[in-house]
C-alpha cells in the first residue's frame, strides 16, 4: 500500500470507531508511539504492538466517559501523513474537556511504523 492508501484506510477505520482494527491491520509489529508527557500513568513512549495494546488499555481505564471525537482527512507528504483530531472526554476525577491534537504518522512498506502526537494536556 502507498502512504496515501494507508492514510485513507486509517481515516476510514477511525471514522467507524474501529481503533483496535487500526492497530491490528495498519501498524507494524515494531510500531513506535510517542505522546507528550502527561499526568497519567499511561506511558508516553511505547515500542511494539503488545506495548501499544497495553497503553490503550491503561488509557481507557482512566476514562470516565468518552462523549465523542473527530478526525479530519489526512494530509500526505512522502512517507508521512498527518491528521488533526480530537476527543471530547471526561477523565476519572477530572472535568470534561475537548482534547485537540495533531498526529504525525510514518509509513514504511505499507504499515505505520511510527506515530507521534502533539497536544497540550491541560489537566
Amino acid at each position: 500500500m502507498t502512504t496515501q492508501e494507508v492514510a485513507n484506510r486509517y481515516f476510514e477505520l477511525v471514522q467507524k470507531g474501529e481503533n483496535k482494527k487500526v492497530i491490528d491491520e495498519m501498524y507494524s509489529e515494531n510500531i513506535v508511539s510517542i505522546e507528550p508527557e502527561n499526568f497519567s500513568d499511561v506511558p508516553f513512549i511505547v515500542n511494539g504492538k503488545e506495548e501499544y495494546h497495553q497503553k490503550e488499555l491503561k488509557f481507557y481505564q482512566i476514562v470516565e466517559q468518552m462523549h465523542g471525537g473527530y478526525c479530519n482527512e489526512p494530509i500526505v507528504m512522502g512517507d508521512f501523513f498527518i491528521c488533526i483530531m480530537g476527543m471530547d472526554v471526561t477523565m476519572k476525577g477530572k472535568k470534561r474537556k475537548m482534547k485537540d491534537e495533531i498526529g504525525v504518522f510514518e509509513v514504511e512498506n505499507g504499515k505505520i511504523v511510527k506515530e507521534q502526537f502533539f497536544y497540550k494536556d491541560s489537566n
